[in-house]
């Protein structure tokens, strides 16, 4: 659900606008974090980037494998069905 916060700020000469410290609080985003940019329609929507598993949207115990973000869960699912159709081929 999108709510209005009433703030509106200006984009400066290099594209940069500032989130309020609230909003900052609020949504527990801390100087460095880094954010997604999301566009739909018309909107452009931030959100905390938190990297999550390529497969189910975990986000925790996330690995890297050939550059995708993948869960430990989801790693050995895969590695377990590669042996099921390695020795069933066999």
């Amino acid at each position: 659900m999108v709510k209005s916060t009433g703030i509106v700020r200006q984009v400066d000469g290099l594209g940069r606008i500032v989130i309020p410290i609230e909003l900052r609080r609020n949504l527990d985003i801390e100087e460095k974090d880094s954010l997604e940019i999301y566009v739909e329609d018309d909107h452009i929507i931030l959100k905390k980037y938190s990297p999550a598993c390529t497969f189910c949207n975990n986000a925790t115990e996330i690995t890297q494998f050939k550059g995708k973000n993948i869960c430990r869960r989801c790693l050995e699912e895969l590695f377990a069905n590669n042996g099921e159709k390695t020795s069933s081929a066999e």
